[in-house]
């Protein structure tokens, strides 16, 4: 399936200006990138030993069946837009409409959510002189906005640029796990694990505030859909984007797992806090085994890492509106690419005016960690609705006839529909589990009201949106 023509006009070219910017290389580091971060490790591991058969079962209810079915539909129509296409192609133009524009605001309430754990990291830079910041609404602010206009500067220069800062933060959000891991090895030899790793620990508690978490671990193996929305600048995507997927996805489930253990062996469960736990487990290791110097590296490196992630998703998600305003959903404007870095210049500097605003209503009225709860909440749902589309029209387009350049799923038609299937009912609990306010949160009303009243205008703005757009191209 191609880009829809467009009328002649100031954005006739559009579709093809596109830079193919981003080789294997590049591709491959966009996905680890995008699916691991150290910022989910704290989460995981404050449920304890029972994280490791958390993270294995969410591998292979919901894992295993995003890879597949992207790996599938990607493939099939490898062009930019990613699930926005196969949404449309499945259900029409309304549920394209939808999937794109869920898919784009669930990055709205990300980025300051990114930049809040990244700004809490980057306080380990100064020592313990800098940690009075540690609940200062203004510091985050502050912060997320100075992040927020590095990452829509670089990204507006094009991704022959902008992947640059997506490959360091690529660096960044693993490197931190490989120190985490080397000091828990040292840890471990000379005073043995404060967690104690027994049969019983293996368990998961089924109760609900313990349950509550999953959502979050669901969130962190999602991503793989990312590079899709940009196809059609990646150099020969039919044959790189499996190979960087596989590949990716074997070592972010791995790193996810051992960083959790490393954890678990580095810290108390009862010390792991979810928005500095890693930096807390870094630091308080390295003093234990009298490593000297480590916590500032890994401090850049995770600020590094943070800034680079949200570069990535910003250029994910800054697609979006781009092809939208190909179909003329959103005004022309939308279709214009820079005369010069041959970039989505319009999407991309809206997406940040708006992630400006998310930034300070997620702080209203709250402490800096119900905040950062409230925007969790809010990119876990907006994010996984465009997944219930995509595992729908991965079960609806099994009745399309598949050349052989499609790579399909083992099995063909019977195993592609049961395993999205159940990609779909892990994602459609995972929403649900999202709702649920943190068992700490003071204000769990005004919790959950930010989180399902935001949430539902940004819906119906949507279908708002649709509406006049289709008027528009009428």
């Amino acid at each position: 399936m191609t880009a829809p023509a467009i009328p002649k006009g100031p954005v006739e070219t559009a579709p093809v200006r596109l830079h193919r910017a981003m080789g294997f290389r590049d591709l491959l580091l966009f996905y680890l990138v995008t699916g691991f971060t150290v910022r989910w490790i704290g989460a995981a591991a404050s449920a304890g030993p029972s994280a490791i058969v958390i993270w294995l079962g969410a591998a292979l209810l919901f894992y295993v069946p995003l890879m597949l079915t992207v790996l599938e539909l990607s493939s099939r129509y490898p062009n930019e837009g990613g699930c926005y296409v196969w949404s449309k192609r499945a259900f029409g133009d309304f549920a394209g409409f939808m999937t794109g524009w869920n898919y784009w605001v669930c990055n709205l309430p990300y980025f300051p959510g990114l930049f809040y754990f990244t700004a809490a990291s980057a306080l380990f830079l100064g020592g313990a002189s800098w940690q009075g910041l540690t609940d200062s609404p203004a510091y985050y602010v502050t912060f997320s906005l100075v992040a927020l206009a590095v990452v829509v500067t670089l990204n507006v220069r094009g991704l022959g640029v902008g992947k640059w800062l997506h490959n360091i933060g690529a660096v960044g959000v693993w490197v931190p796990a490989l120190l985490l891991m080397a000091l828990a090895v040292l840890s471990y030899a000379r005073f043995g694990s404060p967690t104690p790793f027994t049969a019983e620990s293996l368990v998961p508690s089924t109760r609900l505030k313990d349950i509550i978490f999953w959502s979050t671990i669901a969130f962190s193996l999602s991503g793989l859909e990312s590079a899709s929305m940009m196809g059609d600048e990646i150099r020969n995507p039919r044959r790189n984007i499996p190979r960087a997927l596989v590949i990716g996805g074997v070592l972010i489930t791995l790193f996810y797992i051992l960083s959790t253990v490393a954890m678990l062996v580095a810290l108390p469960r009862a010390q792991i806090l979810s928005l500095q736990g890693f930096m807390l487990s870094v630091q308080q290791t390295s003093d234990r085994v009298g490593v000297v110097g480590v916590t500032a590296v890994a401090a850049l490196l995770i600020t590094l890492g943070g800034v680079g992630q949200a570069g990535a998703w910003f250029a994910a998600g800054g697609r979006l509106p781009f092809v939208a305003g190909i179909d003329r959903f959103l005004p022309a404007a939308f279709a214009r690419v820079h005369p010069r870095y041959g970039s989505p210049h319009v999407s991309l500097l809206v997406q940040a005016g708006v992630a400006a605003v998310f930034i300070f209503l997620g702080q209203a009225g709250t402490t800096v960690k119900g905040a950062y709860d409230v925007l969790v909440s809010m990119s876990i749902i907006g994010y996984f609705i465009p997944y219930l589309f995509m595992f729908a029209s991965m079960i609806k387009l099994q009745g399309e006839p598949a050349g052989p350049e499609v790579i399909r799923v083992p099995g063909g038609r019977p195993v592609a529909t049961l395993l999205a299937g159940i990609g779909f009912c892990v994602t459609a609990a995972t929403i649900c589990l999202a709702l649920i306010p943190a068992d700490d949160e003071p204000n769990k009303v005004l919790a959950v009201t930010k989180v399902a009243g935001l949430t539902g205008v940004l819906l119906l703005g949507g279908a708002a949106v649709y509406v006049t757009g289709t008027r528009r191209r009428a």
